[in-house]
């Protein structure tokens, strides 16, 4: 972390001295012969939208000084329970809620790879620290892809968990979330190995009694009959891709059919329908529900973001949301239907090359073009609740493209498999950094 956190701007509260005297009692723990945890004297970060007690809970906005942290959240507390120790908060963009990871209290963060691409958001200070080797697990969060994004971009592997499998809650927020918000976010882990991942998963899912939304499903269902069909996702005719995703799909399609997997491209239910139901819910309640008081203390560069963001949502009526969140249900029956023959969906996380760091901001367009046109098939996802894995497949001009696995409710255990699959073939690419870091 201090090697190379100067440069990226990734860890944005040094918890180095609370970090060393956990790791001290630790250390006194084992050599007692005490109970260790799962995750005993592991370094971790924690993305600075999750309540750490005694810290300001910022998510990148200044104004947000007065939101002290009485106790710590769900996935704080089972990870300093399991023996973690966290060495720092992570940077995410105002309210986290742009996909590029800049904010008027900590500035800009950095891709390891190349300064010159994004490291994605909300996530994109947890995605960039782990990538960059600061601690083994990096603690995210993800209402739109904002796990998903920020492992794709710094060549990293992840799991938006089912809404339901990690407990969540802010005892310094001033207000409840709305109801969509709760059904579409998800804490969950980014990793350099799948096998971290799948771990910090089993630690960051136990109970917390104050999240009303959370389900003690087992970790692992039942084995489908094998040999396990992957449904390769067809690509709608209005999105363009650019040729080296296809073919880090491809890629990934062929290591999958290695592993025993059986690979078909076809159709996923109405992948448009859901994304514009996506779009539609969570930008009409927050035009509702919070717009108006994040408008007051963002910055110009939220105000573009956000205004490019939510032109392509349709304004909805009561009646009108009410028909958009019950639409929401057949969806999500479609889905699960067509896993009863594909269990697992192999689709991209974007199919155009990684943006500039604040390519959000250039213009209304330009951010249309990102949130509704290229990552169209990792925030579609959140609508559904369902589980989603990303891992990376290649490097393309040293730029890294990953790939999203997507499984049935509560199956994180198959898309987590079949990333390890891909895993196994392809490699791990975050072992060759930044040049100007050496």
């Amino acid at each position: 972390m201090r090697a190379v956190n100067p440069r990226l701007n990734a860890v944005v509260v040094d918890l180095s001295e609370e970090a060393l005297a956990a790791a001290h009692a630790a250390d006194k723990l084992r050599a007692k012969g005490g109970e260790l945890g799962l995750l005993h004297g592991v370094p971790v970060t924690i993305k600075e939208n999750v309540d750490y007690e005694g810290r300001p809970n910022f998510n990148g906005v200044p104004a947000n000084k007065d939101l002290v942290a009485p106790s710590d959240s769900p996935v704080v507390r089972n990870l300093k329970k399991a023996g973690a120790i966290v060495i720092g908060l992570t940077n995410t963009p105002e309210f986290s809620f742009r996909g590029f990871t800049d904010n008027p209290l900590h500035g800009l963060t950095l891709n390891p790879w190349n300064p010159n691409i994004t490291c994605g958001g909300s996530s994109g200070g947890a995605g960039s620290a782990v990538a960059a080797g600061i601690g083994t697990i990096a603690h995210g969060n993800d209402i739109g892809g904002s796990l998903r994004w920020p492992a794709h971009c710094n060549g990293i592997a992840t799991i938006k968990p089912t809404q339901g499998r990690i407990p969540a809650f802010n005892g310094s927020a001033t207000a409840e979330r709305p109801m969509l918000a709760h059904l579409m976010s998800a804490q969950g882990p980014l990793a350099r190995h799948v096998a971290d991942v799948r771990l910090a998963l089993e630690v960051m899912s136990q109970r917390d009694p104050r999240d009303p939304w959370w389900v003690p499903a087992p970790l692992v269902g039942p084995k489908p009959k094998g040999p396990i069909k992957v449904a390769l996702a067809k690509i709608p005719d209005d999105m363009d891709v650019d040729p080296h995703v296809a073919a880090a799909l491809r890629q990934a399609a062929d290591h999958l059919e290695r592993a025993g997997y059986r690979v078909s491209e076809v159709d996923v239910p109405d992948i448009n329908g859901v994304w514009q139901t996506w779009c539609d819910i969570i930008t009409n309640e927050t035009v509702v529900m919070q717009e108006a008081g994040m408008l007051k203390v963002a910055s110009e560069d939220f105000h573009k973001a956000w205004g490019g963001m939510k032109t392509k949502a349709s304004v909805l009526d009561l009646k009108a949301w009410m028909q958009a969140t019950a639409a929401r249900n057949g969806h999500i029956r479609a889905w699960q239907l067509f896993f009863e023959e594909y269990p697992v969906v192999l689709a991209p996380t974007t199919v155009k090359p990684t943006p500039g760091p604040r390519e959000d901001t250039v213009s209304a367009e330009r951010a249309r073009e990102i949130f509704w046109g290229e990552i169209r098939f990792i925030s579609a996802i959140n609508v559904l609740g369902l589980p989603g894995a990303v891992v990376p497949v290649a490097l393309h001009d040293g730029k890294p493209i990953g790939v999203q696995l997507i499984a049935g409710r509560y199956r994180e255990d198959l898309a987590l498999d079949a990333a390890a699959a891909i895993e196994k073939r392809a490699g791990v690419l975050t072992h060759r950094l930044w040049e100007t870091m050496a």
